[in-house]
């Protein structure tokens, strides 16, 4: 097993009381591969915050979708790299790098016609690195999943997807999603108030505010410069 810890000079290693969590679960599943990822959240709540029954439901449940939160507003439906040099900040309009595949312009290849990179066997054959039946399902686009849809497929901005909605629609639908759900971490944080201790309940409030700040701003400036190419309104959802 490889992983790679961040780990610096604070307090809490981390600079986040809650990134420990990634190193527990490394740790753990070193020891036991078969615990399942809310099993491993639950041991973590409990020996890092409190064994408050309130609390360990909210902080795991927080965990659990955290990911996908995560995901939803910044590159949703298989996008990735809308980066810049930093990694944090959405810079979709990134064409400059060393290298033409560390440009966010290179995996969105977003143009009036459509959005996506093209690895099938019809395009740059990436997904023949998969062994079948894996490969197939990647590269016939009624099968692929459509987490990974933009990285295996480039479609046009009115393909109907499995939802009835066009992927511009839902693309809109994705980011305000990722946007309203990192707003409500806060929310549901904010509610264990007087369970967690007054220090660490003040310092993760005020990481998880700069969260929904920089959750909006990552669905307002990457929707609006698809918006240059889809010529669509942007559904705010």
């Amino acid at each position: 097993m490889v992983g790679v810890l961040n780990t610096g000079s604070d307090a809490n290693w981390c600079g986040h009381d809650s990134s420990q969590s990634n190193w527990y679960a490394y740790g753990r599943l070193a020891w036991d591969h078969e615990l399942s990822a809310e099993a491993i959240a639950e041991e973590w709540v409990r020996q890092t915050w409190t064994n408050d029954a309130t609390a360990v439901k909210t902080i795991t449940d927080m965990m659990m979708g955290s990911r996908e939160t995560f995901v939803n507003y910044t590159m949703p439906l298989g996008l990735h790299h809308l980066i810049g040099s930093n990694h944090y900040a959405p810079v979709p309009q990134n064409d400059r790098a060393p290298r033409r595949d560390w440009t966010a312009v290179y995996y969105h290849q977003a143009a009036a016609e459509g959005i996506g990179f093209d690895r099938t066997k019809k395009g740059d054959k990436a997904v023949e690195q998969y062994f079948p039946p894996v490969r197939d399902r990647f590269d016939d686009v009624t099968t692929c999943l459509e987490i990974h849809l933009l990285w295996f497929h480039r479609l046009p901005w009115d393909y109907r997807m499995k939802s009835g909605k066009t992927l511009w629609d839902q693309l809109c639908e994705k980011y305000y999603q990722g946007a309203r759900q990192a707003a409500q971490l806060g929310q549901m944080w904010e509610g264990l108030s007087g369970i967690v201790d007054p220090q660490r309940h003040k310092a993760v409030a005020a990481k998880l505010a700069l969260q929904a700040t920089r959750a909006a701003q990552w669905r307002d400036q990457i929707l609006g410069y698809f918006q240059r190419f889809s010529g669509k309104e942007i559904v705010k959802s």
